[in-house]
């Protein structure tokens, strides 16, 4: 019988709400789902915000790079009528869901800081207990990034905490069947799989783990589940664990 893989909401249920708005992650730990995913990066002052973008146009009602802007003033922009998150937000919401709960962090780059993104999140980590896995804690930690040497930075710091190397291409240098600096997770996405199954079942014989990123049509879901993936990174984690009957 095949395994079931986890599903984890990307930004967030973020079909249904903003992305990695307070409603978003909400909606996901309602819905049910395994863990949540965020992208971080750094405040001008030192704190760690979710938002995918270098700027604010796309999400929110102002414009201009997130990392000029400190926590103060980035709690004034109207992200979809919803405040901005902060990383230590989203630990409480999780530590709050009565339930184990899984939470994949992106680390951005290239950004103003550099490594500074890492290291901030290490010691949020540190301060919150969640920077080795333990299988008591309410929250698991998975580090990510497509910059290899972001994912060897979180090994250097945190050897113990699982790393995803995310790709949409297949790196330049990169055997199909090995992953850079010691990750063990492969996150190619979607239309990488599409193009390249065999490239998952070299990997997944490798001992590898495979998370998918964004899968939201259900033929997709089917897709990766045939090639044996192990999470799938969805904006609609309700409807995608209710199509595989959990």
């Amino acid at each position: 019988m095949r395994q079931i893989p986890l599903v984890i909401a990307h930004r967030g249920a973020s079909a249904a709400y903003p992305e990695h708005s307070r409603s978003a992650y909400e909606k996901a730990l309602t819905d049910g789902a395994d863990g949540l995913e965020c992208d971080v990066r750094l405040s001008r002052d030192g704190h760690l915000v979710l938002i995918h973008d270098r700027t604010l146009d796309r999400t929110s009602d102002h414009r201009g790079p997130v990392s000029q802007r400190s926590l103060a003033q980035l709690r004034g922009v109207d992200f979809g009528g919803e405040p901005i998150l902060t990383l230590d937000e989203l630990i409480e919401l999780a530590r709050g869901a009565d339930r184990p709960v899984r939470l994949l962090v992106e680390t951005k780059h290239p950004n103003r800081y550099g490594k500074a993104v890492e290291l901030r999140l290490l010691a949020l980590l540190r301060k919150h207990g969640l920077d080795r896995p333990r299988e008591d804690a309410p929250v698991q930690v998975t580090v990510m990034s497509f910059s290899p040497l972001a994912v060897r930075r979180v090994r250097a710091l945190a050897p113990a905490l699982p790393r995803v190397q995310l790709m949409d291409l297949i790196p330049p240098g990169l055997k199909p069947s090995r992953l850079p600096f010691g990750a063990r997770i492969a996150g190619p996405g979607l239309e990488l799989v599409r193009r390249r199954p065999d490239l998952v079942r070299r990997l997944k014989a490798q001992g590898n783990d495979i998370y998918v990123w964004t899968v939201n049509e259900l033929p997709d879901v089917d897709l990766v589940v045939s090639l044996g993936v192990d999470a799938i990174i969805t904006d609609r984690p309700g409807e995608v664990r209710s199509h595989l009957g959990v």
